[in-house]
């Protein structure tokens, strides 16, 4: 391969890394806004936040915590493995951090419809007869977990697109973009979580 050649791939590489940070920077903007909301509203109705959270499941919030701390490190451990050109073992790695993800949405759904059993979701008529506090507390817990689920589905979109591409043989040692970028992104949902866990379920 020729200098040229060489120069432009680094180029094109580090131009892809710089694209997925500043996407990253404008997502933590995004949730940045809702957390700040969230404290504004907590300081004001503190006694109904608390009322509200213990509504919550914790040990549900606690699992799907380490589902995704532990998929976080199978994504990056994927990422060592490619670049030492393990194909097979980064394979394993993206679809055991795809059965983490599963998991984590699966424990969502299940919490989800504990809360549609009961009513509470937005526009139901028990929660509009809730003390402000706590339907503030549910409009910001549905808009915030919703975000993020949509978040960790269009990450398992991406490591799915992965994992096809790391069969074929597509991404390889030499060409690994898609996958460190999807990586970085997997993060960023991790990093989400670990903020709304605590103010969320551990408020009360």
């Amino acid at each position: 391969m020729s200098d040229h050649a060489v120069h432009s791939e680094h180029y094109d590489r580090e131009a892809g890394k710089l694209g997925m940070w500043i996407f990253l920077f404008t997502e933590l903007f995004l949730f940045g806004g809702l957390f700040l909301v969230y404290a504004v509203f907590r300081a004001t109705y503190s006694a109904d936040f608390h009322e509200a959270a213990s509504e919550l499941n914790t040990f549900i919030g606690t699992l799907n915590t380490v589902f995704l701390l532990t998929s976080s490190m199978t994504v990056a451990m994927s990422i060592t493995a490619i670049q030492k050109n393990n194909r097979t073992l980064a394979f394993m790695l993206i679809l055991i951090t795809l059965i983490l993800a599963g998991l984590f949405m699966v424990d969502k759904y299940i919490e989800w419809s504990h809360e549609f059993a009961y009513k509470v979701y937005p526009g139901s008529e028990v929660l509009k007869n809730m003390p402000r506090g706590e339907l503030l507390f549910f409009g910001l817990y549905f808009m915030m977990t919703g975000l993020h689920a949509l978040h960790v589905f269009i990450g398992m979109i991406l490591l799915t697109i992965n994992l096809v591409k790391v069969k074929k043989g597509i991404i390889h040692r030499e060409n690994y973009l898609l996958l460190e970028n999807s990586g970085l992104y997997w993060h960023l949902v991790d990093l989400i979580w670990i903020f709304l866990f605590p103010l969320l379920y551990l408020v009360s």
